[in-house]
């Protein structure tokens, strides 16, 4: 069986909740719409998170800009397949700018889990793209963008090594993890746009004088 075909084993919250465990003031932390903002919120919210409400596409971008303005602070974006394949631009401007302090991680269950859990590009087809009918690799797109740290977390085994990769290791630094398609209860972060990016600025810079 080719790893294409393999079911992700790996759950996204407790997942999360290790990215994110002990986070303090040096991690900035960006997650794209829909699930990726529940988990970070279950995880605990924290006003150096910034959520992302109805902006599909923008977490790489935005993570990419926080890092360049922010360079002694870690900027880790937290992002989903759908979201991640909207913005695919995004790597190739990550790549040109080579930000030591950024870390992207995609979420994969191969779903739009936010409008039916339709097939993602990701997922693998009878008829895909390649001899063993696998979905679109975003590891080797990245690659191709020129983000040479880029790789595929799959096993338990792997995710204390890759925790320590993304809080710590040099980047950017690109990684996707397969998950597996959950129905998991909502936890929502404020909904306020406008507050979120309030709170987010004055943490990271102190109150506006």
């Amino acid at each position: 069986m080719s790893k294409a075909t393999l079911q992700p084993t790996l759950q996204r919250r407790p997942l999360v909740k290790q990215l994110l465990k002990d986070a303090n003031d040096d991690l900035l932390v960006i997650a794209g719409l829909g699930s990726s903002n529940w988990d970070i919120t279950e995880a605990g919210d924290r006003p150096l998170n910034m959520p992302l409400w109805g902006a599909m596409g923008a977490p790489v971008a935005m993570g990419l800009g926080l890092a360049l303005a922010q360079p002694t602070k870690r900027v880790l974006v937290i992002t989903g397949d759908g979201d991640m394949l909207m913005s695919l631009g995004s790597l190739a401007t990550v790549a040109t700018q080579q930000p030591e302090n950024l870390a992207i991680v995609v979420l994969d269950n191969e779903k739009y889990g936010e409008t039916g859990n339709q097939a993602t590009h990701t997922s693998p087809r009878n008829n895909g793209p390649t001899e063993s009918g696998a979905g679109a690799d975003l590891s080797v797109i990245a690659k191709g963008c020129g983000i040479a740290d880029a790789g595929i977390v799959r096993e338990a085994g792997d995710v204390a090594q890759f925790v320590k990769d993304v809080r710590t290791k040099k980047g950017p630094i690109f990684r996707v993890v397969k998950v597996m398609v959950e129905k998991l209860e909502f936890v929502m972060p404020p909904q306020d746009g406008a507050h979120l990016k309030d709170r987010f600025r004055q943490a990271l810079l102190g109150p506006e004088r």
